[in-house]
């Protein structure tokens, strides 16, 4: 597969990075707040320019705030609200994650928030790799409808290193849900990622540029 066949989702987290982005060749944006945190929540008025200034498709973080992926009743009601919000401004998608104290994924959560982005694309995000077992966890979303893809790096620090874990979640997967393969993935070594996890989309702060 060539790099024209792949597609590059870039995560920025200021309009300047996404115009540049779309500039560069991204096929899509993951929009967020505070990458120094892992990302979280964009702004309404950032989300609304990147919209106003952007053709390819965005989709938006939802994540109230850095640190673990396990949420109280009123984070949970945050995250409802901002997707009541994307939903409105017309993004193409939301990105969330949300596991329980075990640090499995929160399955009747999970299903909440994907029913209530409908029609939009969902990502389930990096909180996967908090898992005991990421090819588990992937099982069972796909038991979830409307979860199109999860942002994974296998478990591990780099895409390179979870190498062999992300070849067996795109196994689990196929057909139902796909791997959106990240953790330091760059311009550079793209096609060496590529070489070695064999997935059709990867992301990454410094994917086009």
């Amino acid at each position: 597969m060539s790099r024209k066949t792949l597609i590059l989702e870039a995560c920025v987290e200021t309009l300047e990075d996404a115009i540049v982005a779309e500039k560069s060749g991204a096929d899509r944006i993951e929009l967020c707040g505070d990458l120094s945190v892992g990302g979280v929540t964009p702004s309404e008025s950032l989300t609304k320019s990147c919209l106003q200034s952007l053709q390819i498709p965005i989709m938006a973080m939802v994540r109230p705030r850095g640190g673990n992926f396990v949420y109280s009743a009123e984070e949970y009601q945050t995250m409802k609200n901002d997707i009541h919000f994307f939903k409105k401004a017309g993004v193409a998608g939301v990105v969330f994650g949300i596991l329980n104290e075990k640090n499995e994924v929160d399955l009747q959560r999970t299903k909440e928030l994907a029913e209530l982005a409908k029609p939009l694309l969902v990502t389930f995000h990096k909180a996967i790799d908090d898992t005991p077992d990421p090819v588990y966890a992937i099982e069972l979303l796909t038991q979830i409808p409307g979860i199109q893809r999860v942002l994974t790096s296998g478990g591990r620090e780099t895409a390179l290193e979870g190498a062999a874990v992300l070849r067996r979640m795109k196994a689990v997967g196929a057909g139902r849900i796909t791997v959106l393969a990240a953790g330091k993935v760059t311009k550079e070594n793209l096609m060496e990622v590529h070489a070695a996890v064999g997935t059709s989309e990867y992301h990454g702060k410094r994917i086009v540029f």
